[in-house]
C-alpha cells in the first residue's frame, strides 16, 4: 500500500535516486547525485523553507514532491513553488503523480499558501496536460535565470 509520508532525513538517498531520474530528463538540469542529495538536505534542514513528501511502498520510496515557500507581493501572501515531482519509471501511470499533487495541494492551502507555481521543459508537453488535469493553467510570464 501507498503511504504518503513528511520525508525523513533517511529518505534522502532514495530521493536523490528519483531526482536523478527527473533531471536526467530535464533540458536545463545535469544529474548530480552529491548536488541532489545536498538540497535536499537543506531543505529538511531548513523547514522555513520547504517541505519534502516521499511516496513509500513498504519500505520502498516510488515517487516525491517538494515544495520551497516564499512571499508574493502580489498577493500579499504566503506561496509555494513546487520545485520537484518524480515517480519511479515503473509506477508511472497508476495515478500515484496525481496523490502526490493533491497531498502537496492540500497541504499548501490548509496552511494558507495563495498559489503553487512549477516549471516544466516546453517540450513535456505530457507534464503539461497532467498538470493542467490538476488546475494549474500557463502564466503570461517567462521564466529567466541567472546562474552562479
Amino acid at each position: 500500500m501507498i503511504e504518503i509520508v513528511d520525508a525523513a532525513k533517511s529518505d534522502i538517498e532514495a530521493m536523490a535516486d528519483l531526482l536523478l531520474s527527473l533531471f536526467d530528463q530535464e533540458a536545463d538540469f545535469k544529474p548530480d547525485r552529491a548536488r541532489q542529495m545536498k538540497g535536499l538536505q537543506l531543505i529538511l534542514d531548513n523547514p522555513h523553507s520547504g517541505k519534502l513528501f516521499v511516496a513509500h511502498d513498504q519500505d520502498q520510496a516510488v515517487g516525491m514532491v517538494s515544495l520551497l515557500f516564499t512571499i508574493s507581493t502580489a498577493l500579499g501572501q504566503p506561496v509555494c513553488w513546487l520545485e520537484d515531482m518524480v515517480v519511479r519509471s515503473d509506477r508511472r501511470g497508476l495515478g500515484l503523480g496525481s496523490k502526490l499533487l493533491t497531498h502537496a495541494a492540500n497541504f499548501a492551502q490548509a496552511r494558507g499558501y495563495g498559489r503553487i507555481t512549477l516549471l516544466t521543459d516546453k517540450s513535456n508537453q505530457e507534464a503539461q496536460k497532467f498538470y493542467a488535469r490538476h488546475g494549474f493553467a500557463f502564466s503570461e510570464m517567462t521564466p529567466m535565470r541567472r546562474v552562479f
